[in-house]
């Protein structure tokens, strides 16, 4: 394969990868107040510093790494903060109800396949030379 052609796929890859995360963080930020009151109803303690943290984690750490900066560590950040956020808001183990054991259950898949993305992306990241 040709160097334009890794280039460009390395970019749609992360632009794909990141995409959820800017998404999310974005919503996040549209609505503080009922994310932060979401997250308390949660258990979790410190939730609005936790919010900020999240927001900055996914809005400019998947920006940063769509541009190619610190991809690595980044990519590597990502993919430990999906593993508390499976934990804490896609557990299976609590659901009762069989449908909703289904649908946490295919959250928790899924975070499986991001957190796989982002691990294929630290590896592979390349840093750029200017």
């Amino acid at each position: 394969m040709n160097q334009p052609v890794r280039n460009f796929s390395a970019l749609a890859g992360r632009i794909l990868l990141v995409a959820i995360f800017v998404i999310s963080g974005l919503n996040k930020l549209s609505d503080f107040s009922g994310t932060a009151t979401f997250m308390l109803g949660t258990g979790l303690p410190a939730s609005e510093f936790l919010l900020v943290l999240t927001i900055l984690i996914e809005v400019a750490g998947g920006l940063l790494i769509v541009l190619g900066l610190y991809t690595r560590q980044l990519s590597l950040i990502l993919f430990f903060f999906m593993i508390p956020v499976t934990a804490v808001f896609h557990n299976s183990w609590g659901a009762g109800d069989p449908a909703q054991l289904q649908q946490q259950t295919i959250h928790s898949l899924k975070k499986l396949a991001i957190m796989g993305g982002a691990a294929s992306v630290c590896v592979r990241a390349r840093v750029f030379q200017y």
